[in-house]
């Protein structure tokens, strides 16, 4: 597989998981200013959505978006228990965190990456994390993950748009169980290698 990344990007959270899964892949970044590859190939002509993640197949194709994505990889080793098995309400409840994250969470911090957007549209969108913050820390409570004791998919996701707090300035301190939870992923020897590629790429 090739896992079509940007170091700081959502792509993070499908990184993460194939290095938790232990499964070959290689890693390709993509500057998404000149929708080029590091190599210098056209990115569009590999994804016409032009942005990451994007996941080439080992039989073929492409699979985009990372919700996507996150499920297919942890589908190819359930014994991994990255995520419940399909049919299952477990999985629906991941499948309910995967959208919270990625629609109301992960689009939230558009405008604070917007260096064209007003200063009032960046106060309410810090608000509305807050919010959603808020919401998440009460779910955490008593909890080291989203769903329980068993790091899962959804973590991944969640500790990836946790990390862009650092770049538009928002304050974690109001939400330990955040804080937290952000520590210990951290500290997951998967998540310190794929760290530690996209800053040697």
């Amino acid at each position: 597989m090739k896992l079509y990344f940007t170091p700081g990007a959502c792509s993070l959270a499908s990184h993460i998981v194939l290095r938790e899964l232990g499964l070959p892949f290689e890693a390709v970044q993509v500057d998404l200013m000149k929708k080029t590859t590091k190599s210098g190939e056209d990115f569009t002509a590999i994804n016409p959505k032009g942005y990451v993640p994007a996941l080439g197949l080992d039989e073929g194709g492409l699979l985009t978006e990372g919700v996507a994505i996150l499920q297919y990889l942890a589908d190819r080793r359930p014994e991994a228990k990255l995520a419940p098995a399909a049919g299952t309400m477990e999985r629906y409840r991941l499948q309910e965190w995967l959208a919270f994250i990625n629609s109301e969470l992960h689009k939230s911090f558009g405008p604070l990456f917007n260096p064209s957007a007003p200063a009032e549209t960046k106060e309410a969108a810090k608000k509305l994390i807050g919010r959603r913050f808020a919401y998440v820390e009460q779910q955490l409570a008593g909890r080291e993950f989203l769903a329980g004791g068993t790091f899962t998919i959804a973590d991944a996701y969640l500790y990836t748009v946790l990390g862009w707090t650092g770049f538009v300035g928002f304050d974690l301190t109001p939400y330990p169980n955040l804080k937290a939870f952000q520590a210990r992923v951290a500290a997951r020897p998967a998540v310190q290698a794929a760290h530690a590629a996209e800053k040697g790429s």
